[in-house]
């Protein structure tokens, strides 16, 4: 007698099981076998009073990096935060700790992505000396500690210094927020650095905290 089959709740997933659904995802996406899960009504009618994502995208606002598509997901699946170079302020970092203290997902991924116009921005203006204007410049004082940790190191090409950004990003998630660290620590909950190639669409793990 067959046993029966029982699916997992995203709830349920583990940080190294929702990673591997978003790796799978990724690759269908690659080769351009995407299935587009969780797309139909009966889907959006069973998420009218309640919602279970299985990961949080922390990513760049660039119009080129739809988390749904590249990942090959659907209605309900991931809980999306995005900034122009996935800047941390107030508002997206309430809202991670949102995700993972009351939607309890298991990872959160900052999502960097190669030609990043808010990482080019940042090392012109670090380069002339030279800031933007309005409120462009409240983003580039944020992404400049990583530029200028990326030049320490000796990388000045903007596609490394992303990386290295993702990077930076990462740690001060974990470092600014209490309750994303011990969600980290009590292995709830694991913070990812992933960054993605826009010829590719192929998305790679970069750093990491918490059990994968």
């Amino acid at each position: 007698m067959n046993e029966p089959v029982v699916s997992v709740d995203p709830i349920d997933l583990t940080p190294a099981q929702a990673w591997r659904k978003l790796r799978e995802g990724n690759s269908r996406f690659v080769a351009g076998s995407t299935d587009h899960p969780n797309q139909d009504a009966m889907r959006r009618h069973s998420l009218v009073d309640k919602q279970h994502p299985f990961a949080v995208i922390f990513g760049c606002s660039d119009s080129r990096l739809a988390a749904e598509i590249i990942f090959d997901l659907g209605l309900g699946d991931v809980f999306v935060v995005r900034t122009a170079g996935h800047v941390i302020d107030a508002a997206a970092l309430g809202s991670l700790e949102y995700s993972v203290a009351m939607l309890n997902v298991p990872l959160i991924v900052v999502l960097g992505h190669d030609s990043c116009g808010a990482v080019t921005a940042t090392i012109d203006s670090v380069q002339t000396g030279k800031m933007p204007p309005g409120f462009i410049r409240d983003l580039v004082e944020h992404i400049t500690p990583s530029v200028i940790a990326a030049r320490r190191n000796g990388i000045h090409d903007v596609n490394t210094t992303v990386v290295e950004h993702v990077q930076q990003t990462t740690h001060r998630l974990v470092e600014q927020s209490r309750i994303i660290s011990d969600a980290v620590e009590d292995g709830q909950t694991a913070v990812i650095g992933v960054t993605y190639r826009l010829a590719e669409g192929k998305a790679e793990m970069v750093s990491g905290f918490g059990v994968l």
